[in-house]
């Protein structure tokens, strides 16, 4: 084996890799195991627990692994292993349009809006263009510019400019309100304080999904989520004005507090250095001897006695030349570690501290820490306005913001008012710039939040500002972005959520366990049953494999799903593949009469080409579901990949190195039992002769099926039909058809019923107001579902909830269709690539829609037949594509074979029907033990996987058994009736 050093050099340091990438699970789960046993089952006291602990290193000698580093590395779980919440937000582009326009009334530029609107759920076009082709039906000869020219929009949209100009103009406008959206989304949730949430926008739509998990408040994340933004200008004092208020808050807590529990270390944090700064400094300097507010207390637990605000909160200072200390200028009056936050928050919420704190003075956080690394927040100091408390302007008065460039060419801010706020503007520049020794900041806050601070220079009259610093192009945009969030407001819209209780989560968990356990040992038992002592060897390299594949995955950080789960557990009965191709192919040297050592090392060099073509298929088809798939899918893809990638390592190498090992050792080596060593061998089996057989078999049970797909259709689950889906506990069983019957008359439209794993625990899915997408209407369904339900049993329990709004449906339906059709065309191309003749390419593609038709099929003529659901949804479109990479999987070892036998029989005058159906015998034994074992895994998954990958499991199932048969039955007999005769030679 040439390379065995270099193997075994990767090997190993892939093994370091990887524990290292496993063992900040091991760490998280430590710290929060020692915490839940240090609160009792106080969540408030656990939670205390964890912040105390987040920065402390774990390891004494190893100060960078704290808690915190290792819980950002750990494998996080999904909301279906956890429980959570998951949302797609719509952003509003209509509202947005229409702010662009102000309000124009024109009705056919309204109409064209409202029938985009239409459009949008059945097309893939984005929706500013159905937008153009709309208006240009209705006004043929209309002008855009006529709409959008206004004096807000007039340094973009000039009143001479094309149609495609202005459409031009709406979509940079869309894609701003789209990035200003995510930005303030991904804001609002850091500050809720989920642990590890997930929030990314959908590449080329108006789309952006957020997974929340833990959440156990979802009606709290709603209105959070769908709020309006709220931009604000704020005056602001100085720090030298605030330190008094804040030494006497501290006066005040150090009387009231008999004693503080504190044990955090004092704030030490290089502070902001604003001096000689301009209109605005996001990215301004700091101070780099990082040495300010030093001199604190040493004995913590006395400080935290007699000075509470202090011991948390380090006052904005800075040193002197002359070595002193100083209150440094500027509104930022205090610096706290992110885990104080809230004690500060909850100080300054104490009747006693609000009683000494002006009317006039507010105290906000900081949007962002002071570095990324630091985990420090600024406090600032602003000034209130007017009685009623407010800030000095609203942010509604803005009509652009740009990011641009200064004279010098560096990145900077335009800010444009409309003449309402360019008035108020002056006023409140000409303040702050009025003492040239003194000049004032003035805040930019959204939704309570400081974005920025800027010093103002002097008066800005015209209501035009530029706001400069030590920006980067980045912090412009970030910026611009913010400052539009007051004019052009996109309102953003759950149009899917799905809420996951803890509960089904640990079911969810334990069905995960039991059956990758499970379908570890069944894996393992069969291959020693089979293959005897080698069988053993490819065990470990089964073990190995799930190793490498979890550390691969914690490395990458991927969120483990329950369908990520599955996907682990089916790697484990596809990694054998590789391994029994490799033994199938020695048992056939060692029957040539070679020596052991010769016939591993021929085995391993003949099944290489098969081994390869058929991973890479499969390969194929993990990719396409990756780019179609959303959420769990995503996870199941990832897995599927890494595993394939992960099992040809540990098959091909690490199974040769053991082998070598063991030879060098004169170790004794079998491949089979004496009751296994001749099973498949000669088989004779006249696949090719009977193909028409093969045909009408397979052509009446798709017949049947399209008969029933156009007559009984399937039933589609909710996520390709839309509508609101409840996973419900009843304190004790209850018939499925009185449910529905009393929820048909509350909902006055018919409701879907079924079991859910239990006779107490149904699923409910209705349609009622499934085209309201807001909170009055989700508020309204739950209400009429209660009220349904109260009639069977008062007890009844929502534990999980689902919403799809057909926008998403339609979507979701569109995008499987387009991932189904372009993985069977993608695996068609590589075969012709692969085998360069087009008889090989049209018989994996025949099979492969053979293979989805029979599937389809025994969904819509078994449904509501079998006592399982049978829903077509995004967890069966994941099966579907599984099912394809594993057929051309099995089809492509078959043409392999058939190739072979082709070249060696080119010269002869051989039949090539015969050629051919002795190739598709040869590798019978191969074939079948493969798709033993896939399917002794699947249905191990179809018994302990429970009902959340229930019908998955079993698509999987029933579509291997159809792929192991296409196979063998149709893809190389179809590959005979486009081969002439002639055509021996390969």
């Amino acid at each position: 084996m040439q390379g065995k050093g270099l193997i075994k050099f990767v090997t190993i340091a892939l093994a370091i890799a990887c524990l290292y990438s496993l063992s900040f699970t091991w760490i998280a789960n430590k710290v929060e195991k020692d915490a839940r046993e240090f609160a009792k089952g106080n969540p408030e006291k656990e939670r205390a627990y964890l912040d105390s602990v987040s920065n402390q290193p774990v390891f004494s000698g190893i100060k960078y692994i704290t808690y915190q580093y290792a819980k950002e590395r750990e494998i996080p779980l999904g909301l279906d292993l956890k429980g959570g919440m998951n949302v797609t937000m719509e952003i509003s582009l209509t509202e947005l349009i229409k702010n662009l326009s102000n309000n124009n009334t024109e009705q056919a530029f309204n109409t064209a809006l409202h029938n985009a609107q239409i459009r949008q759920r059945t097309s893939q076009s984005d929706f500013i263009t159905l937008f153009g082709e709309e208006y240009e039906k209705l006004k043929p000869n209309g002008r855009l510019a006529s709409i959008f020219a206004t004096k807000e929009n007039g340094s973009r949209v000039k009143i001479d400019a094309s149609n495609s100009d202005v459409l031009n103009f709406l979509r940079d406008e869309a894609k701003s309100a789209i990035d200003r959206s995510f930005n303030i989304l991904r804001t609002r949730i850091d500050k809720f304080g989920v642990t590890s949430p997930n929030i990314q926008q959908q590449a080329g739509t108006n789309k952006i999904l957020i997974e929340l998990p833990g959440v156990t408040e979802p009606e709290r994340v709603r209105k959070l989520l769908q709020g309006s933004a709220k931009l604000q200008f704020w005056e602001t004092y100085d720090n030298t004005e605030i330190f008094p208020l804040l030494e006497n808050i501290n006066k005040v807590l150090a009387a009231t507090q008999k004693t503080v529990g504190d044990t955090t270390k004092p704030v030490v944090q290089a502070k902001q250095d604003t001096s000689g700064s301009k209109l605005a400094n996001l990215g301004v300097k700091r101070d780099s001897a990082g040495k300010d507010s030093a001199g604190l207390a040493k004995n913590q637990a006395e400080q935290a006695r007699q000075n509470p605000l202090f011991s948390v909160l380090a006052p904005a200072t800075y040193q002197e030349q002359n070595g002193q200390q100083a209150l440094r200028p500027g509104p930022v009056v205090g610096y706290v570690a992110q885990k104080d936050t809230s004690k500060v928050n909850h100080f300054l919420t104490m009747p006693e501290v609000k009683a000494v704190i002006p009317q006039n003075v507010r105290l906000f956080w900081g949007v962002k820490p002071v570095s990324p690394e630091s985990k420090v927040f600024e406090l600032y100091a602003l000034k209130t306005s007017g009685f009623d408390g407010s800030a000095a302007l609203e942010g509604d008065v803005i009509t652009d913001a740009r990011s641009d460039y200064d004279q010098r060419n560096n990145p900077e801010v335009v800010m444009v008012m409309n003449t309402e706020g360019a008035r108020a503007w002056r006023t409140l520049t000409a303040a702050a710039s009025a003492d040239p020794n003194n000049k004032k900041s003035i805040a930019i806050v959204l939704d309570n939040y400081v974005y920025s601070a800027p010093t103002v220079q002097n008066e800005i009259p015209n209501g035009i500002s530029s706001i400069s610093g030590n920006f980067t192009v980045e912090d412009t945009k970030d910026l611009a972005n913010v400052l539009k969030a007051g004019r052009l407001p996109a309102p953003a819209v759950i149009v899917e959520e799905a809420v996951v209780g803890p509960s089904l989560g640990e079911a969810a968990i334990n069905a995960g366990l039991i059956s990758s356990v499970v379908g570890l040992v069944v894996v393992l038992v069969f291959m020693m049953f089979y293959y005897n002592r080698a069988g053993t060897v490819a065990n470990v390299a089964v073990f190995v494999n799930v190793f490498f594949l979890m550390g691969v995955l914690a490395s990458l950080g991927a969120v483990l799903t329950l369908p990520g789960i599955a996907g682990i557990v089916l790697t484990m009965g596809m990694a054998v593949d590789a391994n029994v191709l490799i033994y199938e192919r020695i048992r056939e040297e060692l029957d040539h009469g070679k020596s052991i050592r010769l016939a591993i090392a021929d085995g391993f060099k003949h099944a290489m080409p098969s081994i390869l073509d058929s991973q890479i298929t499969t390969f194929l088809t993990g990719i396409i579901l990756y780019v179609f798939g959303t959420g769990p899918i995503l996870g199941f893809a990832t897995t599927l990949m890494v595993g394939i990638i992960t099992s040809l390592f540990t098959a091909i190498f690490i199974s040769r190195l053991v082998f070598e090992w063991m030879l060098d050792k004169n170790m004794s080596i079998k491949f089979s039992h004496p009751w296994s060593s001749h099973t498949f061998k000669n088989a004779n089996y006249a696949f090719v002769k009977n193909r028409s057989k093969f045909y009408i078999i397979s052509g009446l049970f798709i017949a049947a099926g399209l008969v029933s797909m156009f007559t009984r259709g399937f039933s589609l689950g909710v996520d390709f039909k839309g509508g609101r889906t409840y996973i419900v506990q009843f304190d004790k069983p209850v018939e499925t058809e009185s449910v529905r019957q009393a929820l048909d008359v509350t909902f006055g439209t018919t409701t879907e019923v079924k079991t859910f794993n239990s006779e107490n625990k149904l699923r409910i899915t209705t349609s009622y107001e499934i085209d309201n997408t807001t909170d009055e209407a989700d508020k309204k369904v739950q209400n009429k579902l209660q009220e349904g339900l109260s009639k069977i049993d008062p007890k009844a329990e929502v534990i999980s909830s689902q919403k799809v709004g057909p926008t998403i449906a339609n979507d979701i339906k569109v995008s499987a269709i387009y991932a189904v059709i372009f993985s069977i065309i993608a695996i068609a191309l590589y075969i012709l690539v692969r085998f360069r003749k087009l008889a090989f390419s049209i018989g994996a593609m025949i099979a492969l829609t053979h293979d989805v038709l029979l599937v389809l099929s025994f969904f819509s003529l078994f449904n509501g037949i079998l006592p399982f659901s049978l829903d077509i949804d995004q967890a069966f479109i994941a099966a579907i594509l599984t099912v394809i990479g594993y057929s051309i999987n099995d089809t492509v070892v078959v043409f392999d074979r058939v190739r072979e036998y082709l070249n060696l029989h080119h010269s002869k005058k051989d039949n090539m029907k015969e050629v051919i159906n002795d190739a598709i015998n040869s590798t019978l034994s191969r074939t079948v033990i493969t798709a033993l074992t896939v399917v002794f895994v699947l249905a191990v998954l179809f018994i302990f996987g429970g009902p959340v990958i229930r019908g998955f499991s079993f698509a999987l199932l029933i579509g291997v058994i159809f792929g192991t048969y296409s196979s063998i039955c149709v893809a190389t007999p179809v590959v005979v009736e486009f081969q002439k005769e002639n055509e021996n030679k390969a």
